[in-house]
């Protein structure tokens, strides 16, 4: 096929006829744009891919940080909850020590009355301030280790004045009643299950007294979790002993009682079956067999 082009000049029309290589250009043109236009969509292609990837890395990077920020948080809130507990422990001991200071009329010579030092960490849902917990830890080190040498010269004057001779621990916490449950293992009496009693029971009457068998400072008198209505006694030297399930309570946490006298009545409170006292005996704080010291001679 051939192709005739008139070309208009000054002197009439001109006939021209391209050859076939003049007839490819457009086909080439054509072909040349194709390529070029595939050519740059591939490249936005893979520049949108590159922008996604990057998107997706982003947010995967802020969901690790606000995971990581909720976990630092959460830790924080513990030691603030964990320093608070601390603080209440705390001015519970400071109250003690204030309250047997003014039962012995020595509250001139030492001072508990110390303020709880809170800081910034009183409302757990506000900004923690880390600087803040810091000091109040430190503070509390430093209130802790004064109490300490407080208390221990209050144990040293209080015995010296009142209970020095009357702090052996010897006799029942009864004067009317039968043991009724040794120290050691035996069946459970709700479950059946063989379990360790950590104490020893003396069963009687309902409303008969429970006396101290020695002579020391009263640091719990409330009801404890198990015990129902306890009172727990500090002789000193790491020995203490505690009288569980009564039914009411003759004293109150600072006093000094006596050797022999009544601390409460017996009863069944907490988890217990019948009118009696759990009657244990702890040195540093751990139960030992009581009845080395129910039946030894009296000091």
């Amino acid at each position: 096929m051939s192709v005739t082009v008139f070309i208009q000049g000054r002197n009439g029309a001109t006939r021209w006829q391209p050859g076939k290589r003049w007839l490819l250009l457009p086909i080439l043109l054509i072909a040349a744009g194709t390529g070029l236009y595939q050519h740059n969509a591939k490249q936005l292609t893979q520049q949108q891919a590159n922008v996604d990837s990057e998107r997706m890395a982003r947010e995967e990077q802020k969901d690790e940080l606000i995971a990581l920020k909720s976990a630092t948080e959460t830790q924080l809130s513990m030691l603030v909850a964990h320093v608070a507990r601390m603080q209440a422990k705390l001015t519970r001991l400071e109250a003690l020590g204030q309250q047997v200071a003014l039962n012995n009329q020595l509250e001139d010579q030492f001072d508990f009355s110390s303020e709880v030092g809170v800081g910034g960490i009183s409302d757990l849902g506000t900004n923690i301030e880390l600087d803040q917990l810091i000091a109040d830890m430190d503070e509390l080190v430093s209130r802790i280790d004064n109490n300490n040498v407080q208390l221990s010269l209050l144990e040293t004057v209080a015995s010296n004045l009142h209970i020095d001779e009357e702090r052996y621990i010897s006799g029942r916490p009864i004067q009317k009643g039968w043991l009724s449950s040794p120290y050691g293992l035996r069946n459970d009496p709700f479950n059946g299950k063989r379990t360790m009693h950590k104490g020893i029971d003396f069963a009687g009457k309902e409303g008969v007294d429970v006396i101290a068998t020695a002579g020391g400072v009263v640091t719990w008198a409330d009801k404890m979790f198990g015990y129902g209505e306890l009172v727990e006694i500090d002789h000193g030297n790491g020995l203490s002993t505690r009288y569980g399930h009564n039914k009411a309570l003759s004293v109150n946490v600072g006093d000094v009682v006596a050797k022999g006298e009544k601390i409460a009545v017996m009863g069944s409170t907490g988890r217990s079956t019948g009118p009696h006292v759990h009657y244990e005996v702890l040195r540093g704080g751990q139960q030992i067999d009581p009845q080395k010291y129910v039946y030894r001679k009296a000091g």
